[in-house]
C-alpha cells in the first residue's frame, strides 16, 4: 500500500472556509499534511498546494474532487521528489557567487547518482537583514543547510545563527571577519570548497559526516 508523500494541487472557488473543508476531507481519510501553501487567493479563485501521507490516497482524491468547491485536483510528485535537500547561500554578492560554484557543480555530481540536492542564493548586506534572513532559513521548506558568505559578520548575525542552529540547521561559515565564524558548525576560508562541503554534508551519497570531523576550521 502507498504511504508515501504526495504533492496535491487544489484548484477550488474563492471564498472563506476553503481549506477547511479540503484539510476536512484529508482528515477524514488519515491524511497526514506535510506541506501547505496557498499559492493563490484571488476573486477568481483559489489554488492550494499539500504534500500529504495517507494509505487512501485514491479515496481521499476521488471526495475531494467530489467537493463542489473544487475545480480540479492534481496527483503530483512530492517536492521533495523533485527539488530534494536545498541548500541556501546568503551574503555578498561576489562570495555567494563563489559559494554557488562549488555547491552546484557537487550538487550536479549527486544528483546524477540519484541524488536530489537544490541550491538557493540571496545576496544581502546589512547586519539586520543577514539575520532576518538566518532566522527565516527553518521555514523554508526541505532546508538543510545555511552557508554566510561574506567578509564581515557578527552580532545579531551571530545571535541568529546561534538560535538556527539549536533548532537543527547545519551552519557553515567563510573564515571571516566578526563573530559568526565562532558560531558555525564549520569554517571554511576557500568559497568554492564551502559550498561543495554544504552539498556533501547533506548528501545521502556522500561519504561525509560533519560529526566525524577532528577539527572545523578548514
Amino acid at each position: 500500500m502507498d504511504v508515501n508523500n504526495h504533492g496535491l494541487l487544489i484548484d477550488a472557488d474563492p471564498g472563506p472556509g476553503i481549506l477547511h473543508q479540503l484539510t476536512g476531507v484529508i482528515a477524514e481519510h488519515g491524511g497526514d499534511i506535510g506541506t501547505c501553501s496557498i499559492l493563490e487567493n484571488s476573486a477568481q479563485g483559489c489554488r492550494v498546494y499539500f504534500e500529504v501521507r495517507t494509505a487512501q490516497w485514491e479515496q481521499m482524491l476521488n471526495d475531494l474532487r467530489g467537493l463542489p468547491i473544487v475545480r480540479h485536483a492534481d496527483n503530483l510528485k512530492s517536492m521533495e521528489q523533485i527539488y530534494g535537500k536545498r541548500i541556501i547561500i546568503m551574503g555578498g554578492g561576489a562570495q555567494v557567487a563563489q559559494v554557488a560554484i562549488g555547491a552546484i557543480v557537487e550538487a550536479d555530481r549527486h544528483n546524477i547518482r540519484g541524488e536530489h540536492i537544490s541550491v538557493d542564493t540571496i545576496p544581502l548586506v546589512g547586519e539586520q537583514a543577514l539575520a532576518d534572513a538566518v532566522r527565516a532559513v527553518p521555514r523554508l521548506p526541505r532546508a538543510r543547510a545555511l552557508v554566510l558568505a561574506g567578509s564581515l559578520m557578527g552580532g545579531e548575525i551571530e545571535t541568529a545563527v546561534r538560535e538556527v542552529r539549536a533548532g537543527g540547521l547545519l551552519v557553515i561559515s567563510l573564515n571571516m571577519a566578526g563573530s559568526v565564524p565562532e558560531a558555525a558548525d564549520l569554517v571554511v576560508t576557500d568559497p568554492v570548497q564551502a559550498g561543495v562541503m554544504a552539498v556533501m554534508a547533506v548528501a545521502r551519497t556522500a561519504a561525509f559526516t560533519v560529526e566525524k570531523l577532528t577539527r572545523r576550521v578548514f
